[in-house]
């Protein structure tokens, strides 16, 4: 699998780069190459909300950034097809509101598995190598239009927090009543980070807007497809879906 990986990844880096350094030729002239910048903000989240998610408490976006390039050949003035290399880095704050939600919890040396109903804090990061290829539609002379699906490979990863101001019920919504507090030593802590997955895929779809001969402006949004756990978790009942959208800049590199 990582060998199948790394072979994608130095492929997407051929497509990206080579046309820079390609002589002069039909393909050549068709390619435009872009580098980008950008921020990424969104979240994980079930689609839609569970009944057992009460309520929204509070979201923080986490800085989260992206830098890559990307390749765009042109089969004519309208349509064309990019390809990119991203690596990026997405991630969140928040915490919610629960009622009878499932959760697998450790206080001091206890693991505890049960339905909890109360807060519920979690943060969430990844970093990726993210393989975009849309196609693309000028608009006009200032816009461009993309669409397409996207392939990442998640190699920093984790996803944990704290469950406070509640109480679980253990195993079963009748099993025993254990309470959980607001304070350091009350509440209890979960770590899934082991069980995230590392290649997620996805659809992105969003717009460049030309503000120069060379500079621009874009906004994209990444849809994941596949959750962020392993397919075999099992204690977060709910898929839970990578959503970010990023705005940004690029640089034409070659026209």
């Amino acid at each position: 699998m990582k060998r199948t990986i790394y072979n994608i990844i130095a492929t997407a880096i051929l497509v990206v780069f080579m046309p820079n350094m390609a002589v002069a030729g039909n393909l050549g002239d068709s390619l435009q190459v872009k580098a980008r910048m950008g921020y990424n903000i969104g979240g994980t989240t079930p689609i839609p909300l569970p009944r057992t998610i009460r309520s929204i408490e509070s979201y923080t976006p986490t800085p989260s950034f992206m830098f890559g390039a990307d390749a765009e050949h042109c089969f004519n003035d309208k349509w064309g097809l990019m390809v990119g290399l991203r690596i990026e880095n997405k991630g969140m704050k928040g915490s919610v509101r629960t009622k009878a939600y499932h959760m697998e919890l450790v206080r001091g040396n206890s693991v505890m598995d049960g339905l909890f109903t109360g807060k519920v804090e979690q943060n969430v990061t990844e970093w990726m190598i993210t393989l975009p290829i849309e196609a693309t539609l000028n608009v006009s002379r200032i816009v461009k239009l993309k669409a397409g699906p996207y392939l990442s490979y998640v190699f920093n990863k984790s996803f944990d927090g704290i469950a406070s101001d509640g109480y679980l019920r253990q195993g079963t919504a009748t099993g025993p009543k254990i309470l959980l507090g607001n304070k350091k030593g009350e509440w209890a802590t979960y770590d899934f980070s082991d069980d995230m997955r590392s290649l997620q895929f996805g659809f992105a779809f969003g717009a460049d807007f030309k503000v120069g001969s060379r500079w621009g402006l874009s906004a994209d949004v990444n849809w994941g497809l596949t959750g962020i756990f392993k397919s075999d978790f099992n204690t977060v009942e709910q898929t839970l879906y990578p959503i970010y959208g990023t705005v940004g800049v690029f640089y034409r590199l070659r026209k």
